[in-house]
């Protein structure tokens, strides 16, 4: 493998900044890739190279995995950095970049298609020995359930329950069931939501833990066969399904839990032959019982909180691990120290529902101060476009 010289960040905003900082800092040349709506954002201007990928009015300019492979071979960049969002988890993106000969900052492309799917992963992690919410997944590796199938599982199961997904996130496709005289119209709206939002209409069956948090494993694993688990973070203050407040460590982990859910989460990352940086997300009910729900394939928004009571710089662990690196800690190695917590801070309109809001950025000046750490994409002057997402910062 050896050396990386030349990496393509495909993404924009604050992620594309973040990772452009820890790789310049490591010595790598930087190539930026930004829509005509992006020209004179941060991450352009950061960069050592940039490259126009698509107009303005197209969101999918970023989604566009040919004009971004394009991009690579004009500047001969040998590796590509996904940030989140967009194609990080996309299977047939990291094949297409390894196809060019290039190195992909990610996991193997079989491990982002079983984590992709809700219904596979979970039975994988069931063979892996790593717990799970009660529920149905359908018949064996068949496809997915029958809307008879789930009906008659949720009678074994019991209300309440969620349907989901199986190919889904950020809360599409996803309906709340107190009982069974709601099962059958929630099951034919969360499959036309499905459809929709992803183009699949494979729904799974989980009993809803009842008061859970959300408590999410940090992992890393290398070719070599290591893996560990950098903490925890706790994601339980959302909205709309979506995180807005994230916590490291979590104030209801106990140590003999974040060992247990560690344990596990290594496990999870082992049994699919895992390598770089991926997060476990677990529920845990007021027990302290915990389960698996998903695990993300990528860095994630809120790894700040991790890297602040780690001491660890998280992108630059994903490229040692991309260099064909060991990892640079062994786990009892790995040490918290203090707290974190990160909020997101977004264009938005809270008086209207919290609707994204657009327009001139006319001052924006974060704060200075001890132990306080600003994440964004923007500057003063910069035009919030309605293209994109409109998260500002991470403070």
């Amino acid at each position: 493998m050896g050396m990386l010289k030349k990496l393509l960040i495909a993404n924009r905003g604050e992620i594309a900044v973040r990772v452009i900082q820890t790789a310049k800092a490591l010595g790598y040349r930087t190539v930026a890739v930004y829509s005509e709506a992006d020209a004179n954002a941060l991450h352009v201007e950061q960069a050592d190279e940039a490259v126009c990928i698509g107009p303005a009015q197209v969101a999918a300019s970023y989604l566009n995995a040919d004009a971004i492979l394009d991009a690579a071979k004009k500047t001969g960049a040998d590796c590509i950095h996904p940030g989140y969002g967009f194609l990080s988890e996309n299977a047939s993106f990291a094949k297409a970049i390894k196809q060019a000969g290039l190195t992909f900052v990610g996991p193997p492309e079989n491990a982002i298609e079983l984590m992709g799917s809700k219904r596979r992963s979970k039975i994988a992690m069931q063979e892996a020995g790593v717990p799970v919410v009660p529920g149905y997944e359908g018949p064996g590796k068949g496809n997915g359930a029958s809307d008879d199938e789930l009906i008659t599982a949720a009678k074994d199961i019991g209300y309440p329950l969620m349907l989901k997904a199986s190919a889904g996130g950020g809360g599409r496709g996803m309906r709340l069931v107190e009982s069974e005289n709601e099962l059958a119209d929630n099951i034919k709206r969360a499959r036309s939501e499905a459809k929709q939002a992803f183009g699949d209409d494979e729904l799974i069956i989980e009993k809803a833990v009842i008061e859970p948090r959300h408590v999410e494993i940090q992992v890393f694993a290398d070719r070599h066969g290591n893996a560990v688990y950098l903490g925890e973070r706790d994601c339980s203050v959302q909205r709309r399904h979506q995180k807005v407040v994230e916590e490291a460590p979590s104030p209801f982990v106990t140590p003999e839990l974040r060992k247990a859910m560690g344990e596990a989460a290594v496990k999870a990352a082992l049994a699919c032959g895992y390598e770089g940086a991926g997060t476990v997300e677990f529920l845990v009910d007021k027990d302290r019982n915990f389960y698996f729900l998903e695990m993300n394939t990528r860095l994630q928004v809120e790894h700040p909180v991790t890297e602040l009571i780690t001491g660890q710089d998280l992108v630059a662990w994903q490229l040692m691990v991309a260099e064909g690196r060991p990892l640079p800690l062994a786990q009892d190695e790995i040490e918290l120290n203090g707290h974190a917590i990160e909020v997101r801070l977004y264009a938005e309109d809270p008086a209207s529902g919290f609707t994204p809001q657009t327009g001139t950025l006319h001052q924006f000046t974060p704060a200075e101060g001890d132990g306080l750490r600003y994440d964004t994409g923007v500057r003063s002057g910069d035009v919030v476009s309605p293209h994109y997402d409109p998260m500002l910062a991470k403070v």
